[in-house]
């Protein structure tokens, strides 16, 4: 019988090694699956290059697991935000490595790495910083930069209802960043609020099948991001 529900967050990750590349949900805290995030900061691995679409708020979630070390480099649109705190310094100090890339250039290579597709041509960043050393060709009078699709070993997500199969379904930006991740690691693992018997999600509703999902760990109450950012608080 398949059952993907794990049964706590240090377990679901806990094959996670140094040097692992992971990409990790976001897009404001509906997406973003604290717990696990805590869970590979116990862990304590290192030299992990972390695909998201930001660094982190405060000195919690992503935040804590760069402040602790274990990132060696970060692969985002928004390094810097309102909220970040850790990685803007350990960037300055030359900790940390960045690769920066446009929003939408982002998702469309972990989409492509989750299609199997292994590049693609897109006009942002063409005759810019971002585009240098980068293939170039010209459709139809007007230039593209090649860019390409992004894999990982390991997602780390946050989706709001799953099944013991691991179809899931979403709310609010979770979705944004969310299923295109899971299509694009080896492994994925996503931190829900509720497990529901097959059949408990409408099938119109499911945006990742289960076929994408490798891991399920429920958390019925996670924790907001914003009000521990809010707090102050820092983890560990």
């Amino acid at each position: 019988m398949i059952n993907k529900i794990g049964v706590s967050a240090a377990e679901a990750v806990a094959d996670i090694g140094d040097g692992a590349s992971v990409m990790i949900g976001g897009f404001g805290e509906a997406g973003s699956p604290i717990e696990l995030i805590h869970a590979l900061v116990d862990r304590g691995v290192r030299n992990l290059t972390v695909i998201s679409n930001n660094t982190g708020s405060g000195r919690v979630g992503l935040a804590a697991l760069i402040a602790n070390g274990q990132v060696a480099k970060m692969i985002c649109s928004y390094p810097r935000s309102a909220n970040s705190l850790v990685f803007p310094e350990l960037y300055r100090a030359g900790k940390i490595a960045l690769e920066l890339v446009p929003q939408g250039t982002l998702a469309e290579r972990i989409r492509a790495g989750g299609a199997g597709i292994p590049a693609f041509y897109t006009a942002t960043a063409v005759g810019t910083q971002l585009g240098e050393g980068k293939e170039v060709r010209s459709f139809a009078g007007r230039d593209y930069v090649m860019e390409r699709g992004l894999r990982a070993d390991f997602a780390l997500v946050r989706a709001d209802r799953a099944d013991r199969y691991g179809n899931l379904a979403y709310t609010k930006t979770a979705r944004n960043f969310g299923p295109i991740m899971c299509m694009a690691a080896r492994t994925a693992i996503v931190q829900v609020r509720q497990v529901v018997e097959p059949g408990g999600i409408d099938p119109e509703a499911v945006v990742t099948p289960g076929i994408f999902v490798q891991r399920v760990v429920e958390v019925a109450s996670p924790q907001q991001e914003s009000l521990l950012v809010k707090e102050g608080r820092v983890y560990p």
